[in-house]
Parts: structure tokens; sequence; C-alpha cells
């Protein structure tokens, strides 16, 4: 008897900050979206992909739903409400060291329309609390749903960190999918062209120890990535000309910092993760520039790729 295969779509959400980057890191084994204890880190759906004998799962990664301030956020909200209503199960992530809020609530709410969907209930960052408050905490969560009328296809704790139970989580999400054929090539782990890859590494190492409004301040495009010429076959050399954008002229001395300290830091760290990614070396230009109020502008938000 030949053996079932299953795939499909599968999509986490949750308040910004509640761990769905770090799991679909953990489940894909591999650093594929950005992860950042800065909330609203997340700005593409992006694809991680899990490959098993028995089945293939096709993780969409989207922005944490919020009240929106500025036309970046609308987008951002409408990306994640299409991005459900075309998945195979929605993970909802209730992370274990706070509360459940009027923010999970919300979104609760949001999902209960719905319908005819599996729907997981993820207890996310278990490696942060005792057993006593876990146990409260999936308690919580079942009445969340209870109340706004959604029955949980499963409850299920995991620590990404940790690495607890991510395994498990990935039995019952396959189980949960449609029979069907892989969507995407053995080996693959994400959909994301290098570009995006790219310019959300260079994000990430630049959101790192900022504070304040700065990051939803900050875009990241990839201008060019271009092999020097004249190099010799065994010593290629990627040359990456990256344009990080932030809002006002004090953000950018920020950016780069005391006498280009800071942005130095930025490059160094940014192009050994490029270089691990590319497998190549990389010659990595950053610039700085001011795009004046680009979340509100519509035309520089095009320019921008949202």
């Amino acid at each position: 008897m030949s053996e079932v295969f299953r795939s499909g779509f599968v999509c986490f959400v949750g308040r910004p900050n509640a761990g769905k980057s770090t799991l679909t890191n953990a489940l894909v084994g591999d650093k594929i979206a950005i992860t950042s204890s800065r909330p609203q880190t997340t700005r593409h759906a992006v694809r991680g992909l899990v490959h098993r004998p028995d089945g293939q799962l096709v993780l969409v990664d989207t922005p944490g739903l919020h009240k929106p301030r500025t036309l970046l956020g609308e987008r951002l909200n409408d990306l994640v409400r299409s991005t459900w209503s075309e998945v195979d199960i929605v993970g909802m992530c209730f992370p274990a060291d706070q509360r459940i809020g009027p923010g999970d609530r919300f979104l609760v709410r949001e999902l209960s329309s719905l319908r005819r969907k599996p729907m997981f209930a993820i207890a996310t960052k278990t490696d942060l609390v005792s057993p006593e408050r876990l146990a409260q905490h999936l308690q919580a969560i079942a009445q969340a749903g209870q109340d706004e009328g959604i029955e949980w296809a499963q409850i299920v704790p995991v620590s990404a960190v940790a690495g607890d139970q991510v395994g498990l989580l990935a039995d019952l999400l396959l189980a949960a999918l449609p029979e069907g054929p892989a969507f995407y090539p053995e080996g693959q782990l994400t959909d994301e062209p290098e570009e995006t890859l790219v310019a959300e590494i260079v994000r990430e190492a630049a959101l790192e120890g900022i504070h304040d409004e700065l990051p939803h301040s900050l875009a990241v495009t990839v201008e060019e990535m271009v092999p020097r010429e004249d190099r010799p076959a065994d010593k290629p050399l990627l040359d990456v000309r990256v344009n990080v954008y932030v809002e006002r002229d004090s953000q950018k001395g920020i950016i780069i910092g005391k006498k280009g300290a800071r942005l130095r830091e930025i490059g160094a760290t940014s192009r050994q993760q490029i270089e691990r990614l590319l497998g190549t070396p990389v010659y990595l230009d950053l610039h700085v520039k001011v795009a004046k109020d680009w979340q509100r502008d519509p035309k520089q938000l095009r320019k921008l790729g949202f």
C-alpha cells in the first residue's frame, strides 16, 4: 500500500512578538524569517518549507495584525487577512509568558469568521514559564476559543527556542492537511527571492539595539547583486549594494552612529549572514538615505516594495 502524501499551506497568526517567526524558523530548521525582540518586524508573508517523507508543509509567516496608524500599517493588515483566507490551516500563537489580553481576543474574534478551516492554538515560549503557569495558560486559550465559538482542532504547547514539541506540532499540522502533491522541490527552504532575504538580514541587523520609533521608520532595498568582474573562478566575490531608508535626518545619525561605528557593525553582522545564505564571499556596500515620511506616502511605499 502506498504512503499517503499530504501537502498544504499553514499560516501562523498572533499579535506582534508572539513568537511566529521563531517558530517558523524552528520548523524549517533554518533562518528564513527575521526575528527581533522589536514587535512588528515581519513585513512580508515569508514562506518556509518543511519537507517530510509523508508530506510538505508550506508555512506562511504574516506580519502581526495591529491597529494601523499609517498607510503601511493598513497595507500590512490587508496582507494578513488575504493570507488567512487562502491557507489550509491557521495557527494562532499565544505566548505563554503573557496573559491573554484584548489584542488576542480581537484576533480570535477576527478568526471566528473563517469557517470550515482547522484552527490550531499554539502556546509559544513555554520555556519561559512554570508548568503551573502553562496549565493555566492552556485553559485560558481553550476558554478564549469557546467565547468566540471556535473549536480549536488542537492546542499545542511548544518552545521554538528549546525545540520542545516542534516535531509534534509538525506531525499534527501535517495530519490535518489534505492529500496532495509537493508544491516545491526537495531541499528548497523558502520561495522568497534572495534579494528579499538579503534586505531582511540587513534590516534585522539595523534593528538590533535600537529603541523608540525607529523600527517602523526603517526600510531596506537591495539595489544590485552582481559578481565582481575579473575575479578568478576559485575566488568569486559578489558586490551587494543596499540602501537603508529612514524618515528623518536625525534617524540617519542613529543608524550611522559615532564616526560610522554603528553602520560598520551593521555591515559586519549582515555580511556574515549573507555569505552563509548565498554561499559566496560578499562585498557589502551600505548607504543610509532619507525618504521623508515614506510610511504615509503611497508613491514611496510602492517604490520600497509595499
